[in-house]
């Protein structure tokens, strides 16, 4: 299968697309970005239609005109639209693509028939919002290249980095290809998210998978939205860190894949 490259509103928003069938929209995490799916993209697309967004400021999109939720939402819907998204379509998210995917499945339940969160938040404590302000900060005085360290612990479980030190630098070719003022915004946005109270109005049917050593959202966050919203299904990765298609394709895969219908 050939990846097919999309583009809607005159590049504001870039994708790409592999596969036929039902409609699979995938959303990346901040510090990784489509590429992070690459393991898992093959037995996604068997039976399903699925599009990777560049999200706001990555790999061509444009970043969003201002550093609030709803203007990334309003970007996403745009996406659906141009890119002929059914609403029997599933939303899978990692990390900011997962509290993302979230925002939008609360504003949008029409457009998407299930939800995948993985490894994100619906809002974060004092420590989290400081840790995002500091990364800002990082990139303000020393560019994307500076994070690279922070970016790799807290993608990857302490294992895997420890067995896997090239990622660091893995990491740092990422984060090169983000546009650094869509970076920060990304940052307040996450500061500012509070979507725990909305959790309970959620339409949409909702699996949350999450790996036991994600630094970046850990457990506890994951549960949180399990525990608002009705019905909700929970699934935790033995030894697995912040992005579990990247770290553990095939436990991710199999972690989704009777919710997904794989």
């Amino acid at each position: 299968m050939q990846l097919q490259q999309l583009s809607a509103g005159r590049g504001a928003l870039t994708a790409v697309r592999m596969g036929e069938g039902r409609d699979l929209v995938l959303l990346h995490s901040l510090l990784a970005d489509r590429f992070a799916f690459d393991p898992v993209l093959p037995k996604l697309a068997a039976k399903h239609r699925v599009t990777l967004f560049n999200l706001p400021g990555f790999h061509g999109s444009q970043p969003a005109m201002l550093a609030l939720m709803d203007a990334y939402l309003a970007v996403i819907e745009d996406g659906f639209d141009e890119f002929g998204i059914a609403k029997d379509s599933v939303l899978i998210g990692n990390g900011f693509g997962g509290t993302v995917a979230l925002a939008f499945a609360l504003a949008h339940p029409e457009r998407i028939s299930k939800l995948v969160v993985s490894d994100a938040a619906a809002g974060f404590p004092r420590e989290g919002r400081e840790a995002f302000a500091v990364m800002a900060e990082k990139v303000a005085d020393g560019g994307l290249g500076s994070i690279a360290e922070i970016a790799a612990k807290r993608v990857f479980s302490p294992a895997y980095l420890a067995a896997h030190p090239e990622k660091i630098e893995e990491r740092k070719k990422v984060l090169m290809g983000i546009d650094p003022k869509a970076f920060q915004a990304a940052c307040k946005i996450l500061q500012e998210a509070d979507l725990v109270p909305m959790l309970h109005h959620m339409k949409v049917p909702t699996l949350v998978v999450c790996g036991e050593f994600d630094q970046a959202t850990p457990p506890a966050l994951n549960k949180q939205i399990v525990d608002k919203i009705p019905g909700a299904k929970y699934i935790e990765l033995p030894g697995c860190g912040h992005c579990p298609p990247l770290e553990q394709p095939e436990q991710f895969l199999a972690a989704i894949k009777e919710f997904v219908g794989l």
